[in-house]
């Protein structure tokens, strides 16, 4: 396999750590964005203990000016991005009646406006290069929404937008453009709601469980391959079966 640069933006999070882990398995370079020093150097420390070297660089997801200097850090240290995964994402849960107008903006601007502020200073040099891969963390919720998240929903149906318009205007450049909508995963985030209330949740889901962190970083991985450049545009949904469409 062709060794790469991957960028995976919140990658100190359960899924992003996940990410980052089967990317750097399958050869990659790999680098992710802290705003938080001290935490982003506690967590390259611990993955670097695991062998997995992380290049990490200051950026805020939300902020055209820092994912641009962002972008050009990683590539001055590490070479042109060829893998990006769009994965930095908030919540800032309200019924709408009771939403704050910052309460909106924070979640649209992280986890939606992020998709073009991060992909922008990338997709040129992957059209120059002829070769491309960016996938989208979406959600269950962007498909079928969810009481008090209409903010994070409206941000998760965003980036399938997103995704299959560039996956249109960017096809014939070797790039491919794909998403995938995790269903609910066993992270800290979700661990850290009332038991009462994730058995809830795991009794609407066909599998019985909750997903691991690794299952969504194999889809992930697997749209990165070469093998799979005829997939774009595409949305993997992975939750257990917890909600089924087309």
């Amino acid at each position: 396999m062709t060794q790469r640069t991957a960028l995976v933006t919140g990658g100190t999070g359960g899924i992003g750590t996940a990410i980052i882990r089967y990317l750097a398995g399958q050869g990659h370079r790999v680098a992710s964005n802290y705003r938080d020093a001290d935490k982003a150097e506690r967590w390259r420390k611990a993955m670097a203990d695991d062998g997995i070297d992380v290049l990490m660089v200051p950026g805020d997801v939300s902020d055209p000016a820092s994912c641009q200097a962002m972008v050009k850090a990683i590539e001055a240290q590490a070479g042109p991005v060829d893998i990006l995964v769009n994965n930095a994402g908030i919540t800032r849960d309200t019924t709408f009646h009771k939403m704050s107008y910052e309460q909106w903006t924070d979640v649209i601007n992280t986890n939606l406006n992020a998709c073009f502020n991060v992909t922008r200073p990338v997709i040129e040099g992957m059209r120059a290069r002829k070769w491309g891969r960016i996938v989208q963390i979406s959600s269950i919720n962007g498909q079928k929404g969810q009481y008090g998240q209409a903010n994070y929903a409206a941000a998760k149906a965003g980036m399938h937008g997103f995704t299959i318009s560039l996956a249109q205007e960017n096809a014939k450049f070797g790039i491919t453009v794909n998403t995938v909508s995790p269903g609910y995963v066993g992270t800290d985030m979700v661990m850290a709601v009332p038991e009462e209330v994730r058995e809830k949740i795991v009794a609407q889901i066909p599998v019985g469980r909750l997903g691991k962190p690794e299952e969504i970083a194999h889809a992930v991985a697997f749209f990165t391959t070469d093998q799979a450049s005829w997939i774009t545009g595409a949305n993997l949904a992975i939750n257990g079966g917890h909600y089924m469409g087309w």
